[in-house]
């Protein structure tokens, strides 16, 4: 009896509270701060056309992040995602340019991406690989593959239809903006609203114990990959629509920046809690910091050294938090 009043008395601690009920706190903070600071750094941070350059990147990394979120809360990790950004845009690139048919373009991509999702899922779930070497072999087979189809030349495309889903606009709303609002309320839903939701962190939770309740793991383990597979897919069309080519290394390392914004959002690395709210906040943190450094004039090289760093402090954050929930349910 004590032990369920000592339970029920942590739950309705306000500490908990903000722990627990809001971990997009983890990037909201973050974003306040650097839209506090770089105005004062750099007045042209927040020009209407800086602030729509750093929505247009963040859309890409904001639907990455989506599908990197769902892979983290069964516990796994997608690091193929960089290669089939750069896969899927060029396959969406290559129908465009030959066939000239943007629908057919977008469903192939998302077709290939499916597919490579259902492969790291399959193997991952039936054939317990561990999924930090799996999605490893897919990057570099993704990346191979490009090569080969593009020869390391890039492929540009010409449909302006194709190039609006990247840089035009709907009722004066960007259209990246537009497709990375519904795919996060599409994410939101799925896993607040629905029994796969559910599953898929009671899959990151306690493996064992989902099984025992009759919960597929497998299939839900396999569903996370190809959910990030999609999300990687409409990234890459909406990356190469942008930029109006694609190539063979576009999309190098963007699978750490993905884990970057998902982490920081609240997702934990350690599988069963995740946050769509808080992965969107991650990947715009990440795609401000990304911008300030070019408006700073600071070394590109120094990216990579603060992405390392952030996912860092939020790993810390992440593992800390959860050692002081089982501390106080003890």
């Amino acid at each position: 009896m004590k032990h369920l009043k000592d339970t029920s008395a942590a739950a309705l601690s306000p500490q908990r509270k903000i722990h627990f009920d809001y971990p997009w706190l983890s990037a909201a903070v973050p974003l306040v701060v650097l839209m506090i600071v770089l105005p004062l750094a750099n007045p042209r941070f927040l020009t209407v056309s800086n602030l729509t350059s750093v929505l247009l990147q963040a859309a890409v990394y904001v639907i990455m992040a989506l599908g990197m979120s769902f892979v983290l809360m069964t516990g796994g990790i997608d690091l193929s995602q960089g290669s089939l950004l750069a896969l899927t845009g060029v396959v969406a690139a290559y129908i465009v340019q030959n066939q000239g048919s943007v629908l057919l373009a977008i469903l192939a991509s998302i077709l290939v991406g499916a597919l490579v999702g259902v492969v790291n899922g399959s193997v991952i779930s039936r054939l317990s690989i561990p999924p930090f070497i799996m999605t490893l072999s897919t990057m570099y087979l993704c990346r191979g593959l490009t090569l080969v189809i593009t020869q390391a030349s890039p492929i540009s495309i010409s449909s302006d239809t194709f190039r609006w889903i990247g840089s035009g606009d709907f009722l004066g709303i960007p259209v990246p903006v537009i497709i990375f609002v519904t795919a996060a309320i599409i994410g939101q839903f799925i896993l607040s609203y629905t029994a796969t939701g559910r599953y898929i962190l009671a899959v990151g939770s306690n493996r064992e114990a989902a099984r025992l309740s009759g919960i597929k793991t497998r299939w839900n383990e396999c569903k996370v990959y190809i959910i990030s597979g999609i999300m990687v897919a409409i990234a890459g069309v909406v990356y190469v629509a942008r930029l109006g080519a694609a190539q063979a290394n576009a999309g190098q390392s963007y699978e750490m920046e993905a884990v970057a914004a998902s982490v920081l959002g609240g997702t934990s690395v350690l599988g069963g809690e995740g946050n769509i709210v808080g992965t969107v906040l991650g990947a715009i943190v990440v795609a401000i910091i990304r911008n300030a450094i070019v408006l700073l004039e600071v070394s590109t090289y120094y990216q990579q050294m603060i992405t390392g760093a952030v996912i860092l402090l939020a790993v810390i954050v992440d593992v800390q938090r959860k050692a002081r929930a089982a501390k106080r349910v003890d």
